[in-house]
């Protein structure tokens, strides 16, 4: 019985590394597993996360071409009506700003008999996520105004670029931040 309790350790020791490898390989594949797991779900999460940005920045967009020219629009006629309408636009700092506007510009403006009125020439979405989108909008605009000492309105049309930010608040967007960058058009 010698015999067989001598091969018998022997077999156990032949086994002991390939069931240990086995484990090895078995645990390192099962981990691997949960890391793609892992970084599946992460992706996942990150192209939910592309999807809301790029379906705000669609809803943003639109409704930043629909806001521009009410904004940076205004007639002296008009002026306090369309300062109001400019400010139900706005959220924040901006919609103060408009309010404040009121007070400021409205006497120079009908003092002058400015009219303004601004046309979305184009427009593309700078940054956007889910909840806030930033807009780059080129504007024709054109101005016609009488200045001190003239008896003929002076018109001018120019080309600017306005940038909005905007935030989705109770449902819809609003800009909650405008900013106007003036340019002129190239000369050709």
């Amino acid at each position: 019985m010698s015999a067989p309790a001598a091969t018998h350790p022997g077999r156990r020791a032949r086994r002991r590394p390939r069931s240990t490898g086995r484990l090895v390989m078995v645990t390192v594949l099962a981990l691997l597993a949960a890391l793609l797991a892992v970084l599946a779900g992460l992706e996942a999460l990150r192209l939910r996360e592309l999807r809301a940005g790029r379906a705000a920045g669609e809803e943003a967009l639109a409704a930043a071409r629909a806001y521009a020219p009410d904004m940076l629009s205004y007639d002296y006629r008009t002026i306090d009506a369309d300062l109001g309408r400019a400010r139900g636009y706005a959220t924040g700092g901006l919609a103060e700003h408009y309010r404040e506007l009121a007070g400021k510009l409205a006497p120079t403006v009908r003092r002058q008999q400015t009219v303004q009125q601004a046309v979305v020439a184009a427009a593309a979405v700078e940054s956007a996520a889910a909840d806030r989108v930033q807009v780059l909008l080129f504007m024709n605009m054109g101005t016609t105004k009488v200045l001190p000492g003239e008896k003929q309105p002076q018109k001018q049309v120019v080309q600017n670029r306005a940038r909005f930010v905007l935030v989705r608040s109770e449902g819809r967007w609003l800009v909650s931040e405008l900013s106007t960058l003036i340019g002129n058009a190239p000369n050709g």
